[in-house]
């Protein structure tokens, strides 16, 4: 299933009680727009500066998970890592059963979780396992867009849950993203995100290579780009998000390899697929190249921009920018 949304961003009469659990560079913005959509939002980050600018925005601070959710219809999540996720809804990162100290032991039957965390999909589903057994829809809706999109509320999300969560969630995660996808059960969001950016990994890794043999071998980058633009190595990291500083603008290359997608969780989100691929026995082996070209990446430039895998291939390209 998908939708696209409706661009009218005047409704404002939404009083649905949403807990925001997150406000690192996607949840601030994510939370901002669900204020700006008329959404009732009660935030909890552990960065008192987060929370202070979400209030700055209209929305309601809290000094704990626990406090955040006390009487929210609905509880978002958008946290770093599986562990992260366990911790908050479980109460122990290594549980595989719930504990009191976790979120779900308080959340009423009938609450919505949606968790747009991009984490393990077999982690998502013993959360999603335990949640549905206290009579909580719960969905798992990593994002793809970046923080540009997160900022704008163009997000792709990628849903995973059964359909009646999945349609108590649309409306909400449209005040925030512009394209919606139900790509299956419990888990299923979290493959699909995976696979995608396991993809992404690979086409930019391969970009930055071609480009740098051209270069090596007189080419002008620009030209170079262009040619395969209009050939068949035509692909989205070439049309619009190219890894050679001065090519596009107003991308992360052509700024210092600066904002967009860091190269830190383009890494995580490889290991994902390799270990979802490990799980059941698949052999990914480009998927493996990239990863392996990643792992050294970030021990240098965890920070950066994953165009920043150019680099790898020219080091020279971090005083081009």
């Amino acid at each position: 299933m998908y939708s696209s949304r409706s661009d009218d961003m005047t409704e404002k009469t939404n009083n649905t009680r949403i807990a925001f659990i997150g406000l690192g560079n996607m949840g601030g913005p994510m939370a901002k727009n669900l204020l700006k959509h008329g959404y009732n939002v009660t935030v909890f980050d552990l960065s008192e500066q987060a929370q202070q600018q979400l209030a700055d925005a209209g929305a309601n601070t809290s000094s704990s998970p626990q406090e955040a959710v006390k009487g929210a219809q609905v509880v978002i999540t958008m946290l770093p890592a599986s562990k992260h996720v366990k911790t908050v809804y479980l109460g122990d990162a290594e549980a595989n059963e719930l504990t009191p100290q976790g979120l779900l032991s308080d959340l009423p039957s009938g609450t919505l979780v949606i968790d747009s965390s991009t984490i393990d999909a077999a982690e998502a589903r013993k959360v999603a396992k335990i949640a549905t057994a206290k009579g909580i829809d719960i969905v798992d809706a990593p994002v793809s867009g970046g923080t540009a999109g997160a900022e704008a509320g163009t997000l792709t999300f990628i849903v995973g849950g059964e359909d009646s969560a999945f349609n108590r969630a649309e409306p909400i995660l449209k005040a925030m993203g512009k394209n919606i996808f139900h790509a299956g059960s419990s888990g299923a969001g979290q493959v699909a995100k995976i696979c995608n950016n396991m993809l992404l990994g690979i086409l930019m890794s391969g970009t930055a290579e071609a480009i740098n043999l051209g270069v090596k071998n007189g080419l002008d980058a620009g030209v170079l780009s262009e040619i395969m633009l209009q050939s068949s190595g035509r692909n989205w990291t070439l049309e619009v998000y190219n890894p050679y500083p001065g090519i596009l603008e107003q991308v992360p290359s052509s700024r210092g390899y600066t904002g967009g997608f860091m190269s830190q969780h383009m890494h995580k989100d490889l290991h994902l697929a390799l270990q979802a691929a490990e799980d059941i026995g698949v052999e990914v082996p480009m998927g493996a190249q990239a990863t392996a070209l990643y792992d050294e990446h970030v021990k240098q430039h965890n920070e950066k921009d994953f165009s920043s895998i150019m680099a790898h291939f020219d080091n020279s390209v971090l005083n081009q920018s």
